[in-house]
């Protein structure tokens, strides 16, 4: 008789219906911030482009602060430096729920997106260099195309895709947490020019004390997480400040202090009194902050690019900067993660959903392409303010992200018609 083929398993299955719940809550919360996030995009690039353009510049360049911790930025730089330090607080925590408690706590589900998203980072910054090549100065904005916007892509998803399968959706959300813990780390190994020993001592040190009172809060303080937070809320303030002193961007303190806040398993969650963790208190004050309020800011001083009328267009769109940045996006995103969803599956002999279909994953792979918030934050380290490459930059990524929603948003569209169809 002939051998049994080897089983495979499934990507994402159904046992996963629980995640698939707390997955649709976050993306509900990132939905309306996406789209706010939108709309102060488009009010900062009209408004750079008005008779009022000064008033825009003057604000965003306005400087407050204490200067002898290097904390005398500009409104625009306090966003980037300041706003997304929440942002990328709630990745952590995200990322640590994830290992921890979610679905890629198991090695077999974790593998895919996990290299979903190195392809996914890997072949865009590929097509980058490679347009580039040749140019020092534009070469420093490799990174740039590596991002995805989980707020933006999950806006486009919200909108047009109301049958679309539950795992595509997890799928999404995973890929880009993971996506942006790489971009983190680009950010903190690639764009950190000299760092100052000493704040960055007192920063870890900082940090540890906030982890040690999280893990111990309710044990040894008898508090719920209501209370819990005002005291670690100005322990992580302390800590940001250090780290900024220090030389890397502080914003990766946010991801550090996410990373030491305790996860309840899901048979803790079932046995806990009060129903909230640390984790899920910290998660349910600041998401919102984040998603309607820290995000869009950003957003907003970001985006506002003086793009010079039909001169100034010319000139970008024959830039190598715009053009490998838009290819890398468009192009590369769901290239990459396509291809290296299909490898590891093939290699890990690892099934999709039963409800998904490639096609679905391509076109996540150009929702992916949505770089904007990261992007941007990586074209504000690698290019100078004010420059020309500073401003193409930015162009580029505005254009390569309404590209890539309007591509997904024709493909997933007709998938989502089909499943519609398959449900009635």
């Amino acid at each position: 008789m002939p051998s049994e083929a080897p089983r495979t398993r499934s990507l994402f299955p159904s046992s996963s219906a629980t995640e698939s719940l707390r997955i649709g809550e976050i993306l509900r919360k990132e939905t309306v911030g996406g789209m706010l996030l939108v709309v102060l995009a488009v009010v900062a690039i009209l408004w750079a482009n008005s008779p009022w353009a000064e008033t825009y510049f003057a604000i965003r360049d306005f400087e407050i602060g204490y200067e002898p911790w290097h904390l005398r930025l500009s409104v625009g730089e306090w966003a980037a430096d300041g706003l997304l330090a929440i942002f990328f607080f709630l990745v952590g925590l995200e990322l640590k729920r994830e290992f921890v408690s979610g679905d890629l706590r198991r090695f077999s589900t974790a593998i895919v997106p996990i290299v979903a998203a190195v392809g996914g980072v890997a072949v865009p910054a590929l097509i980058y260099v490679t347009v580039v090549a040749g140019s020092a100065e534009a070469s420093r904005g490799w990174a740039i195309p590596t991002a995805t916007d989980i707020a933006f892509a999950v806006a486009v998803l919200a909108v047009i895709g109301s049958h679309l399968p539950a795992a595509l959706r997890i799928f999404l959300l995973t890929l880009a947490v993971v996506d942006d813990l790489i971009a983190i780390g680009i950010i903190a190994v690639f764009y950190t020019e000299t760092v100052e020993v000493i704040p960055l001592l007192l920063a870890l040190a900082v940090i540890a004390v906030y982890g040690a009172i999280a893990q111990v809060y309710r044990r040894f303080f008898r508090m719920r997480p209501s209370a819990a937070w005002l005291i670690l809320l100005p322990i992580g303030v302390v800590a940001w400040a250090l780290l900024h002193a220090s030389g890397i961007h502080a914003t990766i303190a946010g991801v550090l202090l996410g990373f030491t806040v305790p996860v309840l398993h899901r048979r803790a969650e079932r046995a806990d009194e009060t129903g909230l963790g640390l984790a899920e208190e910290f998660e349910h004050r600041f998401r919102p902050l984040s998603a309607g309020f820290a995000v869009p800011v950003f957003a907003f001083f970001s985006a506002g690019v003086a793009i010079g009328g039909a001169e100034g267009i010319a000139s970008a769109v024959s830039d190598p900067i715009v053009i490998g940045i838009v290819l890398a996006l468009v192009l590369g995103k769901p290239l990459g993660i396509t291809a290296a969803t299909w490898i590891i599956t093939r290699v890990r002999r690892i099934d999709l959903d039963p409800d998904l279909r490639w096609t679905d994953i391509a076109g996540v792979g150009m929702l992916a392409g949505i770089g904007f918030t990261v992007s941007l934050l990586v074209a504000e380290l690698s290019f100078a303010p004010g420059t020309a490459a500073h401003d193409h930059a930015k162009v580029a990524i505005l254009a390569a992200s309404v590209l890539a929603a309007a591509a997904a948003s024709v493909l997933l569209t007709i998938r989502n018609r089909r499943y519609r169809r398959e449900a009635d």
